[in-house]
């Protein structure tokens, strides 16, 4: 998969495109993070011994997915006779959308786009990349989580918003590098106990990446011109 990082860089950064609507922007940021977190269906079944075949790049990147997080959001905001949670399903249907598709371009495993109908679509088929490049790939998710977090700052003082919270942003920030760090020496040196650590970090940093998203939306949907 593409870094989580790298698909919330580019939601926020084709969100001011987006027409100003509450909620929508917001949406397509968080929906380009939402397919990564089926990797807690995987640390799950890993903990239980269970086999972790179909849980990743398949149900939560499915284009039903994205019919399913519309028909929904249409309903609640139906039902709540407030707009802006249709606002937030439509971006939250582009954003996954937009993740689909750069897991498809610029990675080099399949994605089952059409889940539960046995669908992978892989266009990196006969690429194989080298150990060493699969290896980095792992901690420099930190990485990618960290550059967002500077994106977000940078937006934040550029449009003047959430100037109270850039403290704790830029701690998070240098948290996510030092892990980068870190763990770009241990892939390499540690022989057993590495994905456990790991996984227990990248999957807290992917839930503060949504967290820090939800506490700057007034970040993410405000738009300089």
């Amino acid at each position: 998969m593409a870094q989580a990082g790298i698909h919330s860089m580019v939601g926020l950064a084709v969100r001011k495109w987006a027409p100003k609507a509450e909620w929508l922007a917001l949406g397509i940021v968080l929906g380009n993070l939402l397919p990564d977190a089926d990797n807690l269906a995987v640390a799950v079944a890993t903990l239980a011994n269970k086999s972790t075949q179909g849980l990743h790049r398949t149900f939560t990147h499915s284009l039903f997915s994205i019919v399913a997080i519309l028909a929904v959001s249409f309903i609640v905001s139906a039902m709540t006779k407030r707009p802006r949670w249709n606002n937030l399903g439509l971006g939250l249907g582009i954003g996954v959308l937009m993740h689909i598709l750069l897991d498809l371009l610029v990675w080099f495993n399949g994605v089952e786009i059409l889940w539960p109908i046995p669908s992978w679509v892989n266009l990196w088929t006969n690429v194989t990349p080298p150990v060493w490049f699969d290896k980095l790939m792992l901690p420099a998710e930190f990485l990618f989580i960290a550059l967002f977090f500077v994106m977000l700052d940078t937006l934040a003082r550029k449009q003047k918003t959430d100037a109270n919270y850039l403290p704790t942003l830029r701690v998070w920030t240098i948290i996510q590098a030092a892990l980068f760090v870190v763990f770009s020496i241990l892939v390499y040196i540690m022989t057993k106990g590495f994905m456990t650590i790991y996984g227990l970090l990248y999957l807290l940093s992917l839930g503060l990446a949504f967290g820090v998203t939800l506490r700057m939306r007034k970040t993410v949907e405000a738009v300089t011109e």
